[in-house]
């Protein structure tokens, strides 16, 4: 059987690129297509280890402008490869991959992350920054992505989806019912025996939907010590909030996150995500989790067992969400780490292979 896998894009290592390689670990032999391709990123991947194959797009200038750029011509890019002769495509997408176009009689089955986020509900993050003229042409490129998005899942067999909340997202957005498969976590790199300490923790990239400007002032009201890990372009703006009780460590080796998250009193979240791996993480070191109940996070984090969930992006949601959670008294690390366990990489394996098993294909 030849098979072959379709990701997005292979730029920067991430949650999504994990997945991939969960899935190529059934399929040594497979080869990757993807957009663009980034070697020196992943050279230490196991993705590097199977055949690659890139778009046109890989010879245009991506490393200076940005990929995002070339958003327009992805639904074309990824219409262009030649998969003929495969038996099973894989796609793994959050953006145009479920796109691609399979050859007849071959099996194409669909993980997505999530919809095409920037020609659905992160089309004004997108639109930021153009002026009323481009605006318009972009609000006009955007129609186009959401009725070639729409349409492209006709060619989809079977959808996957990395939490029930992007099962629903495509269910509305292609009228089609996804399977669940949650995205491995790596639980067994954390250690849950250490005492916890008074602070507070947040690991994010500094950007504006993760709200971490939100988060400091809740903290700098509650007056509670918060240890903010992560860079971006919010950096400076969350530096002038952050108040004495706040301390901005910037970018840190991931020993020192994972020591951090295995002392921290409670992690603490305000972005919705598709699924949310940092929480998770936090969970395997068994630090309880304080977050926005929205999206992925509100299906991993129980509710009052392993954390506290609340359900508004504002300070004085957050304030009212640590106070209600100190009040709780302690929870169990052992506990939390028992949660994280249902969603490690031994548990995707298990499913996926039970998916891929009920669709007639065996490794």
């Amino acid at each position: 059987m030849r098979i072959a896998f379709v990701h997005d894009w292979l730029i920067t290592p991430g949650g999504s690129e994990k997945v991939l390689e969960a899935m190529l670990a059934f399929f040594p032999g497979a080869t990757v297509y993807t957009l663009i391709y980034d070697e020196k990123a992943f050279r230490q991947s196991p993705i590097a280890r199977h055949p690659i194959r890139t778009s046109f797009l890989q010879g245009l200038p991506w490393r200076r402008i940005g990929h995002q750029v070339f958003l327009p011509l992805m639904p074309l890019a990824i219409e262009t490869f030649d998969l003929s002769g495969y038996d099973l495509v894989v796609s793994s997408s959050h953006a145009v991959a479920k796109g691609v176009i399979a050859p007849p009689g071959a099996l194409h089955l669909a993980y997505v992350h999530s919809p095409m986020r920037y020609a659905w509900d992160l089309k004004g993050e997108y639109l930021k920054g153009f002026g009323r003229v481009k605006a318009f042409f972009a609000e006009a490129l955007l129609h186009y992505l959401r009725l070639w998005d729409v349409s492209s899942a006709a060619r989809v067999d079977h959808f996957l989806a990395n939490s029930h909340h992007v099962a629903r997202r495509i269910a509305r957005a292609y009228r089609r019912e996804a399977r669940v498969l949650y995205p491995p976590v790596d639980v067994e790199r954390f250690d849950w025996r250490k005492p916890r300490e008074e602070f507070y923790l947040v690991v994010a990239r500094l950007v504006p939907y993760k709200r971490v400007d939100l988060i400091v002032k809740a903290f700098n009201l509650l007056r509670r010590p918060l240890l903010v890990i992560g860079d971006g372009p919010e950096m400076a703006k969350i530096a002038r909030l952050a108040g004495p009780n706040v301390r901005l460590l910037g970018r840190q080796p991931d020993e020192l996150v994972r020591d951090l998250m295995a002392r921290a009193k409670a992690f603490v979240y305000m972005a919705e995500e598709d699924f949310g791996i940092a929480p998770v993480e936090a969970l395997a070191a068994g630090s309880p989790v304080v977050a926005y109940g929205r999206g992925g996070v509100g299906e991993t984090v129980l509710h009052g067992e392993t954390g506290w969930l609340f359900y508004e992006q504002r300070v004085e949601a957050l304030v009212e969400a640590v106070e209600a959670f100190e009040r709780l008294g302690t929870i169990s690390p052992e506990v939390c780490r028992k949660r994280a366990e249902a969603f490690s990489l031994g548990e995707f394996r298990k499913n996926f292979l039970m998916i891929l098993e009920e669709v007639g294909i065996r490794p």
